[in-house]
């Protein structure tokens, strides 16, 4: 990685706030999702003593008063004050401060989080037992659709690697890839997640699957959507192609989670499929994996996928439930079953993840994210492309406000 280059030397409030990242990184194990920046910053923190988080809060609030000074421009000073915000709230946290949870979720996100509408879940439950073919109960004929389009575990990287081959193919002339950029898919054995992205620099990144994620074919297209292509791994390639190398916003460099940034690129990726696939992606995925001798449901997948999205706004009620509300662990467990159709081994796992002092409030950047920047996508001009609306997600350094501001101005001149 050669970013920057000597003659471009960091900014100093944005090598301050690098740091502040890494020391962060330091004392939290995944917070830092990624950094490809000057090695001798990270080896600097490395070789430090852990910092004492009162301080690095004090800091973060210190930074942001030196923002108005710091020369930069005005765009880049609202993206570093928001990200300061959510690390001075990060180390607070740290420190033992007890932070409200829905503020702590301002602090990070930019965005203010409401409990969903079991009604609304309730009627994408009665739309999925329509659609579900068999005799037996909802349950049992979901557990049977799952069965009947699973992928085997040995045979996940190959269909992940046809399905992302071919939307590559798609990506690159909507969206520009850089030369050389390049995904390498493992499969790994018994973790929790479906699959996470790990940008390396250089236009390349590492794509982890967990092998039990065949299970739900019906997201093999939305996985691949979501983490490479035209997701993660495309965003980060644009930024470090754009805003890095051509612009100079080094801060782009790292990734912190619980942070605004995170909440757009989230929602971003949630979105991905919208804006290179559109409607028609499950009889699409059909067709690339039966070349590799694999069933797939088609239609039926893509409309029980579509309701199936309409219930994943329960896994935010859930973290208000705990974390705002004080409901009892089992009482919230019982709720993921009820509304999420999980079995109870799943829901426990769920609520693990939203007791984690790291992941607690993480869930929001795909639940928020994706009704946010779903609703920005959606009040685009009526001649305008998705993917060109999309493009502008991949290539500016967009903060949650900022979406919030467009949708206002677009409600107002409806108004007017």
């Amino acid at each position: 990685m050669s970013v920057p280059e000597p003659d471009r030397p960091y900014e100093p409030v944005v090598r301050e706030y690098l740091l502040l990242g890494l020391r962060l990184g330091k004392l939290v194990d995944g917070f830092v999702d990624c950094w490809f920046g000057d090695v001798r910053l990270s080896s600097q923190v490395d070789a430090e003593p852990p910092a004492d988080p009162t301080e690095l809060a004090r800091h973060a609030a210190r930074l942001r008063g030196e923002l108005a000074d710091s020369g930069l421009p005005e765009s880049r000073q609202r993206y570093l004050s928001a990200q300061l915000t959510a690390l001075e709230c990060v180390g607070k946290r740290l420190a033992g401060a007890d932070i409200p949870f829905l503020d702590e979720i301002r602090h990070y996100f930019d965005v203010e989080i409401t409990l969903g509408e079991p009604e609304c879940y309730a009627d994408a439950q009665d739309a999925i037992a329509e659609l579900l073919p068999g005799s037996g109960g909802m349950q049992e004929r979901l557990d049977a659709y799952y069965e009947r389009n699973a992928i085997p575990p040995a045979r996940l990287q190959q269909a992940v690697q046809a399905v992302s081959d071919e939307l590559r193919s798609l990506v690159q002339p909507l969206f520009g890839l850089p030369a050389g950029e390049r995904v390498e898919y493992e499969v790994v054995h018994g973790k929790p997640w479906n699959a996470f992205n790990r940008y390396l620099g250089d236009f390349r990144s590492k794509v982890v699957l967990n092998d039990e994620a065949g299970r739900a074919i019906a997201a093999l297209p939305i996985l691949v959507t979501h983490e490479s292509y035209p997701g993660h791994h495309t965003e980060h390639c644009l930024e470090e192609a754009g805003l890095i190398r051509e612009r100079g916003h080094t801060e782009r460099l790292i990734s912190l989670v619980n942070t605004p940034q995170c909440l757009i690129s989230e929602g971003t990726a949630e979105l991905a499929h919208v804006a290179v696939l559109g409607s028609g992606w499950g009889e699409w995925t059909a067709e690339i994996l039966a070349a590799q001798e694999i069933h797939s449901d088609g239609e039926l997948v893509e409309r029980v996928r579509t309701l199936l999205q309409r219930l994943l706004p329960a896994r935010q009620d859930a973290a208000i439930m705990l974390h705002d509300r004080g409901a009892d662990v089992d009482d919230v467990t019982a709720y993921l079953q009820r509304w999420l159709l999980l079995p109870p081994d799943r829901a426990q796992h769920m609520v693990s993840f939203l007791t984690d002092p790291l992941w607690r409030a993480y869930t929001v950047t795909y639940i928020e994210g994706a009704r946010l920047v779903g609703a920005w996508l959606d009040a685009r001009p009526a001649n305008q492309p998705v993917a060109e609306r999309y493009r502008t997600l991949l290539r500016n350094p967009l903060l949650p406000s900022d979406l919030q501001r467009d949708l206002r101005h677009d409600l107002d001149a409806t108004r007017a």
